[in-house]
């Protein structure tokens, strides 16, 4: 911890001292007198409990506690300074910033609104531009820089070269239907029933296709006779609606859908489809202090998501039968 009697007028007072090496020219270049310099240090001195200068012909000189001191001094002091220009340049520096957004379906319907809906609430001057799309495209746009993030699952790890993923929460697929659908009627439906019906997936080079085709096998569905390749979450809506279509989608997307009663949910325990839902960034591009604010947005929208993601799993769980993918 650190000790509260030390002070910001401290730290600058100590840094003016060690660099002048004069109390007298340290009080001139602080615009303070002579004794209130040498009263600080006095104090200073006595929460260390240590001397920080030795007085000799040519004037002060560090000793070695004072040397210690000095590089975590200034560190203390330039990282502070940091901050407040950066709450500066988030806030008014040089006009509007356009901070570049990818997002892939689930986060667009799920965690952008409300961290942008935040993120307008703390003052910063930008305009955020939301992108949608498949991964790939997305994370190539990441590269040659013309996204500044992009928010989704954690692409396989060849396509992670160069960039860096910060795990948010973890998401699973799931099946949906319309209310009234056929296989509702069953208290446990067989996984291989969906088989029967128009499937709605996610098409090849999307993230979760792997995903989802892993999950079809072990359930003993090795091809989809009628299917529909969309990653679009307003075509999925309509289409399953108007029909007996079942859409094998990530929860995300749907969740709203499914909490307002315009979707249901079979209760097939796809557990195992979860993955890692995160920040991707350049590696070696840090983020501005006005994206910094943004990002902050979207981890405290992803906390409240797993907060409730777990309350809403333990009751998905104790209404899921445990049944072994292709029984009967």
């Amino acid at each position: 911890m650190i000790d509260r009697r030390i002070k910001f007028r401290h730290l600058t007072c100590f840094l003016e001292v060690a660099r002048l090496r004069s109390v007298v020219a340290a009080a001139d270049s602080l615009a303070i007198t002579q004794p209130a310099v040498s009263k600080t240090l006095r104090e200073l001195e006595e929460v260390l409990d240590a001397r920080l200068f030795d007085r000799g012909r040519r004037g002060l000189t560090l000793t070695p506690f004072g040397r210690l001191f000095l590089n975590h001094a200034g560190t203390a002091v330039t990282a502070l300074s940091d901050g407040v220009d950066a709450i500066a340049r988030a806030r008014s520096g040089g006009g509007t910033e356009l901070l570049r957004i990818g997002a892939l379906p689930t986060v667009a319907a799920q965690v952008m609104p409300a961290a942008v809906r935040r993120f307008d609430t703390g003052g910063a001057r930008a305009t955020v531009r939301v992108v949608d799309g498949p991964n790939t495209l997305l994370l190539a746009q990441l590269r040659i820089g013309e996204l500044d993030l992009v928010v989704g699952r954690l692409a396989e790890p060849e396509a992670m070269t160069g960039l860096s993923f910060e795990h948010l929460y973890s998401e699973r697929v799931t099946f949906a239907v319309r209310p009234g659908h056929p296989l509702l009627d069953r208290p446990v439906p067989d996984p291989r029933a969906v088989a029967g019906y128009p499937m709605i997936v996610p098409p090849p080079g999307s993230i979760i296709r792997p995903v989802v085709d892993r999950f079809l096998i072990a359930a003993g569905i090795r091809r989809i006779d009628t299917a529909i390749e969309t990653v679009s979450g307003t075509f999925g809506r309509s289409y399953v609606r108007q029909s007996d279509a079942v859409w094998i989608i990530s929860r995300g997307v749907i969740a709203r859908d499914i909490a307002e009663g315009q979707l249901r949910e079979l209760r097939l325990d796809t557990g195992d489809t979860s993955g890692p839902v995160g920040l991707t960034t350049r590696a070696d591009q840090p983020p501005t202090p006005v994206l910094r604010l943004l990002i902050d947005a979207i981890r405290d929208v992803a906390a409240d998501l797993r907060a409730a993601d777990a309350e809403e799993e333990l009751v998905h769980l104790l209404n899921t039968p445990a049944i072994a993918a292709g029984s009967a």
